[in-house]
């Protein structure tokens, strides 16, 4: 029988597997919730560990400022909403298009790394992944304010690619210091994608995104690593642009904005999918019969041939009815 690092490793390879690989874990409140509904303390027993995680904490997030309000390593003040959540940016600290006088977050920190290999060595047997969040696009406007960076692809593009280029050198310095450890895939965080297309537009994401995200996707690949994108929304029709720089697996595919079963027959070959359940409309809406019948059909359809991880397309909200999560549990863990 294959080990789960295994079989997500033939997954990504487009080989068949066992099972189809899962992604789905239960922790907090959440999990408390559930062991009440089910009634059992063990209620996930059954459920694989496929993929496992290793962090630095940089530069996604820094110090507390107070209870509702934290900073990441480049300066700037997010305001939680919901404690946990990412949240928003409270002001943009790049209030004007120039980079004069800003000081970019280190790339080598001292003790940054220390308990990277402790880390990867305590997740067994399953395949690991360090990452990126805000890796390019949403790290710009985060610094820059969402309104005033789209502003600046149009008229200040020089602005914009210098501040772009800026962010990808920090994320190449990082990459090359994770990648002396020992895990298997990178993976990078950059929302595109709205409920209708691109938010950006093709042609701006192909002038300013598509280059950096290469670069960084080439050099991830330089030292033996798989990668992994996540962005929200519909990114159908840049598909072929992340399969020519040689993503090796794109998520959450968001079936309520993208058909991934036409995806799955028209890229399938070329790229690995992750996600598929989708937590915007079948979770939260649909009966536990339905939700049944739609994963059952990702398995044997988007599943067949490998290239999928099924999994929620994104984090499980309180909107979720328990038994549809309990459903998710079944089916996932009761493959044959």
């Amino acid at each position: 029988m294959l080990t789960p690092r295994g079989r997500v490793a033939r997954a990504l390879a487009h080989e068949d597997t066992d099972i189809c690989p899962y992604d789905l874990g239960f922790w907090g409140e959440l999990r408390e919730r559930l062991v009440e509904f089910t009634g059992d303390a063990e209620f996930d027993r059954d459920l694989v560990p496929h993929l496992g995680h290793v962090s630095i904490g940089y530069p996604e997030t820094g110090e507390r400022v107070d209870e509702r309000h934290y900073t990441d390593a480049f300066g700037v003040v997010w305001e939680e909403s919901v404690p946990g959540e990412i949240g928003m940016v409270r002001e943009p600290i790049l209030k004007e298009p120039t980079l004069s006088g800003y000081q970019f977050p280190p790339a080598h920190v001292p003790g940054l790394f220390d308990t990277f290999a402790e880390q990867a060595a305590q997740q067994a047997d399953r395949y690991v992944a360090w990452g990126i969040g805000f890796s390019l696009y949403e790290r710009a406007w985060s610094l820059r304010g969402i309104e005033n960076f789209l502003m600046d692809m149009v008229e200040r593009p020089g602005f914009a690619h210098e501040l772009l280029d800026r962010i990808c050198e920090l994320n190449l310095a990082l990459i090359d210091q994770a990648c002396r450890f020992e895990f298997d895939m990178v993976r990078f965080g950059d929302d595109w994608g709205a409920q209708r297309g691109l938010i950006t537009g093709p042609h701006l994401w192909r002038e300013f995104v598509k280059p950096r995200f290469a670069r960084m996707i080439e050099r991830a690949r330089s030292h033996g690593k798989t990668t992994f994108l996540h962005s929200d929304g519909d990114v159908a029709e840049i598909i072929p642009d992340l399969v020519e720089v040689g993503l090796t697996c794109l998520n959450p595919v968001q079936p309520d904005v993208m058909d991934i079963y036409q995806i799955k027959r028209e890229y399938g070959r070329d790229i690995a999918f992750h996600g598929g359940v989708s937590v915007q409309h079948l979770l939260p809406d649909e009966p536990a019969e339905r939700v049944r019948q739609e994963v059952r059909r990702l398995l044997r359809e988007v599943g067949a041939g490998g290239g999928f991880i099924i999994a929620p397309t994104h984090s499980l909200g309180r909107d979720i009815p328990l038994e549809n999560l309990v459903v998710l549990v079944e089916e996932f863990s009761q493959q044959s």
